[in-house]
């Protein structure tokens, strides 16, 4: 599926370790603390002054770098800017410093659970809620997909869509609906085609192929999609399910005669071969039409003796 949009290149930033310029900012705010103390003690009052003065940009010099120091731990990336630009992402776990003007950026933070300023790598799972869709014979059905998602292009995810996490949810929906309508929920008389309820497997991997195509523009990866619920639609439950028990109970029936039919041929057969009795026409289709009607039937034959002839 093609885009128009320009897509945001990432841009991994390998920042220095954080360490060191911890204990220059602390070795400098303390510096700064030590000259107010000390300042009245040192020489005439001008040169007092200059050490106040010092002091105090030490001081704020020292607390400002301390914002440059940034956490990230694994399976996150922190995407910053700088002055309104894209800066770069920090995806390697650790403790870096990185320029204190820059901050991090999350479109999404707030609107989820556990979402803040840092991007999740882990994989996460979309569970929408069920869906009314038409499938292709038109019948109303409910609908519901699990989907399992990461963010692999944070530059994407934060930039070139207004928030990754309804995006997904709503392209999700979007594709439901696509891949429903293409498909019956349940297979035709002829059994040639792909159903929703008996094709999963086949679905899964569209709809899958679907939800991708429509995420890519989002940095965003499909590991998994699959259907959680699936049943026709309440106004229309009932019907389809005498439907349903109709076809059940004339597949069953066909079996049975079936059956029937081939233990008549063989009982009429090892009589013939053992010579038990002999058997002319009318016998027996009087012996095939008792058979059957004890091997068909729902109910326990009631067995009744013939005390006198046919004839």
């Amino acid at each position: 599926m093609e885009h128009q949009t320009k897509c945001t290149e990432e841009k991994i930033l390998h920042a220095k370790s954080g360490w060191g310029m911890l204990f220059l900012c602390l070795a400098m705010i303390l510096a700064g603390i030590l000259l107010f103390v000390f300042c009245g003690q040192i020489g005439p009052e001008a040169l007092s002054v200059v050490f106040i003065v010092l002091g105090v940009v030490l001081l704020v010099v020292g607390v400002f770098m301390l914002c440059g120091l940034k956490t990230v731990n694994p399976n996150e990336a922190v995407v910053l800017t700088l002055f309104g630009k894209y800066h770069g992402t920090l995806k390697k776990e650790g403790f870096f410093w990185v320029n204190p003007f820059s901050s991090a950026f999350n479109p999404a933070s707030g609107t989820m659970a556990g979402i803040g300023r840092k991007i999740s790598l882990k994989a996460m799972t979309l569970n929408n809620e069920k869906q009314k869709v038409n499938d292709e014979e038109g019948n109303p059905i409910e609908i519901g997909v699990v989907v399992i998602w990461k963010v692999v292009n944070t530059a994407r995810a934060v930039f070139d869509v207004d928030n990754y996490v309804s995006y997904i949810s709503t392209q999700c929906d979007a594709a439901i609906r696509q891949v429903a309508r293409q498909y019956p929920y349940d297979v035709s008389e002829n059994g040639d085609e792909k159903s929703l309820r008996g094709s999963s497997v086949e679905i899964a991997e569209i709809l899958k192929k679907e939800i991708q195509g429509r995420v890519e523009i989002a940095g965003i990866e499909i590991s998994e999609a699959r259907i959680a619920h699936l049943a026709y639609a309440p106004e229309i439950a009932a019907a389809m399910l005498q439907r349903q028990q109709a076809s059940a109970i004339i597949a069953a029936r066909q079996k049975i005669v079936d059956g029937a039919v081939s233990m008549v041929e063989m009982a009429l057969r090892k009589l013939n071969e053992n010579g038990i009795v002999e058997l002319d026409e009318e016998r027996k289709a009087a012996m095939v039409s008792n058979l059957l009607v004890v091997l068909c039937g729902n109910k326990d034959a009631q067995p009744i003796v013939n005390s006198g002839s046919l004839y």
